[in-house]
């Protein structure tokens, strides 16, 4: 079928619970648009810019919220209709089922001594959650065309594929999930009638997308184990917008903090994360685990540097509040304890900061990436796209990028902190050769796909 970019696609309509736009008002009072955050934007909105496809969102902001009540809104050839469900059901939906509960869930990490807790509040949420898919679907039932297709995404929105086929039959519905999805009898922590509406609701689309087979094939066993069919599935994963990268990559605002990144490492070896502080990010054994490479690899005491570049993610939720906490003290107490004069063994900064992200997955000697589990994690793919020092590539085999990547890059389990120690010192010493023939492998991994192909799977699966 032909590709959906630059052709008109009026019949298409894209359902999330985040869109790739924001608005705000400007100095001088204008409600403008900008891009808004994440990778579905970055990622997504550029392949439907100028199609005529209209797609639909929750509003975040106040100036979400300001641009919902004139209905839809049109900007760069999309129609934009975002949502304004009640606040409340909104919130309770948002936290406590797809982030407290869901998110979750499918990354494992859960402490199941004290969580979840299904409890009367909590079964008022799954309620909201209910009403909030309602509200999306009953927006795509009003707006969508005559058999459009309908691609709607991740785990905020699993509902809708029932509930489109009851509303709206001639729809051709597929859902592709973000994240990891659980093995069957991690569901159970879920109440049995939460997991087979679920499971349905997610089933009742034409097929259900996810970036690996291992979380396909996951949900499949689901599906067979409670509902007694095999769903459609397939897999697809999501590549970076490499040009948009690199467009960062030669900008002023990343020559400066290039400079600013030279500065800080000097002549040193660069160990850099990138990353949103999430418990499922594996951010404190990764700093453990370069504690304990200083420890019995002691010939790298003040010849490397971390950079952790790392930003505030749900600090709404308490368990994320917590997660920062102790994530801050336990880099303090590392660089009191090896820290020297003009040495600072980690250097740790909370911002979001594109375009000093992208100098320093630009430098790095070695890139970790060590989720406990993720759906894809994009970085494992940018960085080796966009590094000029031949930098080698240690990556969690729980990450979904591990299927595309694993066979290259130097593969470590997640909790196991003394391995992933051992990863960081035969990454830093390398040498040259193995180095520049490793950072070519993974590049080229990396770079075999396009956005554009991952969403011509998607429009493919709707129309089988």
């Amino acid at each position: 079928m032909a590709s959906v970019a630059n052709v008109a696609r009026v019949d298409l309509v894209i359902v999330s619970n985040r869109g790739p736009l924001t608005f705000a008002r400007d100095v001088a009072g204008r409600l403008v648009a900008r891009q808004g955050a994440g990778g579905l934007a970055s990622s997504l909105g550029p392949l439907v810019a100028g199609t005529g496809a209209t797609w639909i969102a929750a509003a975040m902001s106040d100036g979400d919220r300001e641009a919902a009540a004139s209905g839809l809104v049109e900007e760069g050839g999309v129609r934009f209709h975002l949502l304004t469900p009640d606040a409340e059901q909104y919130r309770m939906a948002y936290e406590e089922v797809s982030n407290s509960t869901l998110w979750f869930l499918h990354h494992r990490i859960f402490d199941l001594a004290r969580q979840p807790r299904i409890d009367h509040h909590w079964w008022d949420a799954w309620e909201a959650y209910r009403e909030v898919n309602r509200c999306f679907s009953d927006a795509v039932a009003e707006l969508a065309p005559d058999g459009a297709t309908v691609l709607v995404q991740d785990y905020h929105l699993t509902l809708l594929g029932a509930m489109l086929a009851a509303e709206r039959p001639d729809l051709r519905a597929v859902h592709f999930t973000h994240t990891p999805f659980c093995d069957p009898g991690e569901l159970r922590v879920l109440p049995d009638p939460v997991v087979h509406e679920l499971l349905t609701g997610m089933e009742a689309h034409r097929a259900c997308g996810f970036h690996t087979e291992r979380w396909a094939d996951a949900f499949a066993a689901g599906c067979r184990a409670t509902l007694g069919v095999p769903p459609r599935t397939f897999a697809s994963p999501l590549a970076p917008d490499i040009e948009s990268l690199r467009k960062v990559a030669a900008s002023e605002d990343c020559a400066a903090a290039t400079e600013r990144l030279d500065a800080t490492v000097g002549d040193r070896h660069l160990i850099v994360r990138v990353d949103r502080i999430e418990p499922s990010k594996n951010l404190l054994r990764g700093f453990v685990a370069y504690d304990d490479m200083l420890a019995r690899h002691p010939e790298w005491v003040e010849r490397v540097v971390f950079l952790a570049f790392v930003y505030p993610s749900r600090e709404g939720l308490a368990d994320y509040v917590a997660y920062r906490l102790e994530m801050e003290q336990l880099v303090a107490a590392i660089n009191r304890r090896w820290g020297r004069r003009g040495w600072t063994p980690i250097v740790l900064d909370i911002h979001d900061d594109v375009a000093r992200s992208v100098a320093a997955l630009q430098r790095y000697d070695v890139l970790l990436v060590n989720p406990v589990r993720d759906g894809l994690n994009l970085v494992a793919k940018e960085g080796p796209l966009l590094n000029t020092r031949d930098g080698v590539l240690v990556l969690s085999r729980e990450a979904g990028a591990w299927a595309e990547l694993g066979q290259d890059a130097i593969g470590i389990n997640p909790f196991d902190v003394g391995g992933t120690a051992d990863a960081l010192a035969a990454a830093l010493g390398m040498d040259a050769r193995s180095r520049h023939t490793h950072a070519g492998l993974v590049r080229d991994a990396a770079g075999r796909r396009s956005p554009q192909v991952w969403l011509d799977d998607q429009m493919a699966a709707a129309a089988r």
